[in-house]
């Protein structure tokens, strides 16, 4: 018969609890274990934040960099003040002209006074100052219909399709307005011109612009260029090489007017600064065989939108189509696109204005000497038709790198 082992009780005790502590001892393992993964995690997640925020600082820069190269302002009138380079067209104070004229019936008066606003309601430039066959203009109440109508109306004139029509909300709500009452005006214009030289300028080798832009492109006359090119050049007046303006006459009847050194703070004090020059100038206009004449290549694309014109309240009168509602300017942009060569050029500028209000009414509304006419520095720059006196576009240029890109 087999001896039985008999434990005693305080030793299954023992054994009890020391089982105890190794379950204890390893579920505590275990947890530290899942700390240090989630601490490990939460370092590389970390880490991976950091290089992401990094990229983003760097995207932010070179974006930055980028806004930077192409900064231009744009001003809506001629009588706005001139930063170091900057362009207007005409268009904006069309479309403004009807938002005055037909949609208000009156002055805009925004709640905060601006010297643009100011300018924008003289109304120096308006439909009697260019030819119909410039631009294209309509307005109306918001709707898909009117898009569509613009969009085929600039197609069958210019054969172009707009750059700005998407940047506007045509959604549903954008369309019938948030309120029984809420009614919403579209405003859009689109000025167009190709324009070509009867004989095309020579390409001349690159050069300095100033003193800080080094191989810069540009056109024009040297003593290799034939001298029947001279003809497309008029003289305005040649005080220096660094005090002169030109025209360079095109087929189409537009002109390009080219100012060295403008004098002014806006592009209304520099033109007529530039036409007293030349009505005063005496001497030879007359481009002759040694003179030369350097133009730096254009291209330029920029737009603009009027965000401090944006969400601000004004007042209507009551023979307006608004009929004495408040209103405010959603939003507004403009664009500008400009190419010169020694071929010709090409201009396209668009304006668009969408236009809240609180109830509408349903309308449509002696010894020779060479003279180096060298725009190899800061100059002004003005498009006009040949019939009229005022021009439909400037622009002032000191980096010139900004309109070669």
């Amino acid at each position: 018969m087999k001896r039985q082992i008999k434990i005693p009780l305080v030793g299954i005790i023992l054994m009890f609890i020391l089982l105890i502590a190794v379950v204890v001892l390893v579920i505590v393992n275990s947890s530290k274990k899942a700390e240090n993964n989630d601490g490990a995690n939460n370092i590389i997640n970390n880490i991976a934040s950091a290089v992401n925020n990094e990229n983003l600082v760097a995207n932010n820069f070179a974006s930055t960099e980028l806004e930077q190269t192409a900064d231009i302002t744009v001003v809506p009138t001629m009588r706005d003040t001139l930063t170091a380079d900057s362009t207007w067209c005409g268009t904006f104070q069309l479309i403004w002209n009807d938002l005055k004229n037909d949609i208000a019936g009156q002055d805009i008066v925004l709640s905060e006074p601006m010297d643009e606003v100011n300018n924008l309601n003289l109304g120096e430039f308006n439909t009697s100052m260019i030819s119909d066959e410039y631009y294209y203009k309509k307005y109306g109440l918001k709707t898909m219909e009117l898009r569509n109508e613009i969009e085929q109306g600039i197609v069958e004139k210019f054969g172009q399709t707009s750059d700005i029509l998407n940047s506007f909300d045509w959604s549903d709500e954008a369309l019938h307005g948030s309120g029984e009452h809420d009614y919403r005006y579209f405003l859009y214009c689109m000025l167009y011109r190709k324009f070509e030289f009867a004989s095309h300028f020579d390409r001349l080798e690159n050069g300095n612009f100033g003193d800080n832009y080094l191989n810069v492109e540009y056109f024009g006359i040297d003593s290799n260029t034939d001298d029947s090119i001279n003809n497309q050049v008029q003289v305005l007046y040649y005080n220096s090489e660094d005090d002169f303006a030109v025209i360079l006459n095109t087929t189409s009847g537009d002109q390009v007017i080219l100012c060295k050194n403008p004098e002014g703070s806006n592009f209304n004090d520099i033109y007529n600064n530039m036409i007293n020059k030349s009505n005063t100038y005496t001497g030879e206009r007359e481009f002759k065989d040694i003179d030369e004449l350097k133009v730096p290549y254009v291209n330029m694309d920029i737009t603009k939108e009027y965000t401090e014109l944006e969400n601000k309240d004004f007042q209507t009168s009551p023979q307006g189509l608004v009929g004495g509602e408040p209103a405010r300017i959603q939003q507004a942009i403009q664009s500008i696109k400009l190419t010169l060569d020694e071929t010709g050029g090409e201009i396209k500028s668009e304006a668009g204005m969408d236009v809240t209000a609180d109830m509408a009414v349903l309308e449509e509304p002696q010894q020779e000497t060479p003279r180096y006419f060298y725009l190899d520095d800061t100059f002004a720059m003005f498009l006009k038709e040949e019939t009229q006196n005022i021009p439909y576009f400037a622009a002032r240029i000191d980096n010139v790198t900004k309109y070669q890109q």
